[in-house]
């Protein structure tokens, strides 16, 4: 089953006393938040499905509320827990030249001629944009911006990247 969950937020609180959580979740991920429906939590090893009732926003945190739970008691207990979704749901939920990060790890990695770079060892971010490590075949790692520029292709079936290695970015 957890092969076929995606981490989406964690509870990092509960909220006030009527069985609401407090829940972190990626920037600019909103509207994959506010539409949830059925969820998992992890708790022990053990995948628990839950309803939401409602979902708000409140600074940068969401509050949601779950139909299996009705005050503070319950809900203290999955404090530091994950919220999950079927990938099915978060794939459904992405927009044009987004892609889940399970899907890009191990990905192999040409640039614009066809010859072979190296394989995507890790996506992280800054400030300006996200960021893969290619890492190639002597594993010396290299950060590409993945931006439509410099990552033209993504071709999550037959699992390529095509990188456009202008002077400097992969040496």
């Amino acid at each position: 089953m957890s092969d076929n969950l995606i981490s989406v937020a964690k509870i990092l609180n509960f909220h006030g006393v009527k069985g609401e959580v407090k829940a972190g979740f990626s920037k600019g991920r909103e509207h994959q938040i506010e539409v949830l429906k059925k969820v998992f939590v992890k708790k022990d090893n053990e995948y628990i499905e839950l309803n939401v009732t409602s979902v708000r926003f409140h600074k940068h945190f969401a509050i949601i509320k779950f139909k299996e739970f009705n005050n503070i008691n319950e809900v203290e207990i999955y404090k530091g827990c994950d919220i999950y979704l079927s990938k099915n749901e978060v794939e459904k939920s992405l927009e044009n030249d987004e892609y889940l990060i399970s899907d890009l790890i191990g990905m192999e990695v040409f640039d614009e001629d066809g010859s072979a770079i190296g394989v995507i060892s890790a996506v992280g971010e800054n400030l300006a944009n996200n960021l893969i490590s290619v890492k190639d075949a002597n594993n010396k790692e290299h950060l590409v911006p993945f931006v439509k520029e410099l990552v033209p292709v993504v071709d999550i079936r037959n699992k390529r990247v095509v990188v456009n290695n202008i002077e400097g970015l992969i040496s």
